[in-house]
């Protein structure tokens, strides 16, 4: 098994690279105003779950068949969303990392690769 997706898998989150969100918490801590809150998402890459994990498994050149669908979890959120304005009329941030080249590159870590 590649990985366990719960249920139909079409549960959608926002994606967002680990270099963007970083980018944004300082462009918050630098330039932000004391008091607000930001909310820091892609919003442009919404996707679902079994979408992902199939992405993940295309990028190591696996077959779909190593991902196992497993019982839902009880309560389990059908979506997250932020709406991400104030962030970017506010402190001018948006993401950078194009999703793919993101997702790529975060595999290779983890493969021990490095960017």
């Amino acid at each position: 098994m590649l990985s366990p997706i719960y249920g139909d898998g079409l549960q959608q989150r926002d994606w967002l690279h680990v270099s963007d969100h970083c980018r944004a918490i300082e462009s918050v801590r630098t330039k932000g105003r004391i008091g607000e809150v930001y909310h820091i998402g892609a919003e442009e890459t919404t996707r679902s779950n079994l979408e992902i994990a199939q992405m993940i498994a295309d990028i190591l050149g696996k077959p779909h068949t190593l991902l196992e669908h497993v019982t839902d979890r009880l309560g389990h959120d059908w979506r997250y969303s932020l709406d991400t304005t104030k962030i970017k009329t506010e402190l001018g941030w948006v993401p950078q990392i194009d999703f793919r080249i993101g997702l790529e590159e975060t595999i290779s870590w983890f493969e021990g690769k490095g960017y």
